[in-house]
């Protein structure tokens, strides 16, 4: 007799392992650094406190459009392979909303990122442009949505256009100072979880309707699950930079766009003594000031 793989099963088998490999790695990380303890702590404590509000708004955000999505019947799950229902989605994919911005988020927590807000010769224009772009993207979601087999991407597209676009008209230009970062922190994730998800509906996991999507396909995954890792990663790693810059401005006091030298001095310290440390938890103690 079969035994299906189920969404249980496809938790333990790449999320738990990859949560676990980047909690250990960034432990080893932190364990060989010279930032002292006090500085650490205040990092860890901003740094999550970050990641939870950033979750507890990716639940909020996504749960009424993934359910609306499955009731519309762009995919279903596979006979016996999920176990209690919430609304119209399995619990385990509540579970599935939780974890990824915490993966996510221990694989940007590795990354070294400059602290400061830097000054822009153009920051309205910056962000015009990154808002625009994501406006660009959120009209052309509104126009597939009106076809069938365009609905899915179309829905991915339209729904993710407000978060980028609200994230660029916040921060535009410190985005784009860190666009190396953004660009490597969003897409291995994406990677990863694009192989995960190949696999589950290689397996049977979850089934994509045939009539609501476009049938083009990456190594055999779905554009529209593709779009959608990209997307959604994008959210948490920009969110958690902006989260952290915002934090340690607000700790300094200072505001605009335009710094003096002393401003640029209390960001740094706020930050670290250096000009750069990690985009995590405060190796360099970074939030040591900010936590007062």
């Amino acid at each position: 007799m079969n035994v299906p793989f189920t969404y249980v099963q496809f938790h333990l088998a790449f999320l738990v392992p990859a949560v676990l490999f980047l909690v250990a790695t960034g432990f080893v990380s932190r364990s060989s650094s010279d930032g002292s303890d006090t500085g650490q702590s205040h990092g860890w404590r901003h740094y999550w406190a970050g990641v939870v509000i950033i979750t507890a708004v990716a639940l909020a955000y996504t749960t009424p459009w993934d359910n609306y999505l499955i009731a519309r019947g762009v995919w279903w799950y596979g006979d016996g392979r999920t176990a209690l229902r919430i609304w119209n989605a399995p619990i385990e994919e509540y579970l599935f909303i939780v974890v990824q911005p915490w993966l996510t988020a221990l694989w940007l927590s590795h990354f070294d990122a400059d602290n400061s807000w830097e000054r822009s010769a153009r920051p309205v224009a910056g962000r015009v442009v990154g808002v625009g772009a994501a406006l660009a993207v959120g009209l052309a979601g509104w126009r597939l949505l009106g076809t069938d087999g365009g609905f899915y991407l179309g829905a991915v597209l339209a729904w993710s256009a407000p978060v980028v676009a609200l994230q660029w008209a916040v921060g535009g230009p410190q985005l784009w100072a860190r666009r190396r970062v953004v660009a490597l922190g969003t897409l291995l994730p994406a990677l990863y979880l694009c192989l995960a998800d190949r696999i589950a509906i290689e397996f049977g996991v979850w089934v994509l309707s045939a009539r609501y999507t476009t049938g083009v396909a990456i190594g055999g995954l779905p554009i529209e699950e593709a779009t959608f890792f990209v997307v959604t990663n994008l959210f948490v790693v920009q969110g958690v930079i902006l989260y952290r810059l915002v934090t340690i401005r607000w700790a300094t006091g200072t505001a605009g766009d335009e710094q003096s030298g002393d401003e640029q001095s209390a960001v740094r310290r706020a930050s670290g003594d250096g000009k750069r440390g990690r985009v995590g938890p405060g190796v360099d103690g970074e939030f040591e000031d900010a936590g007062g």
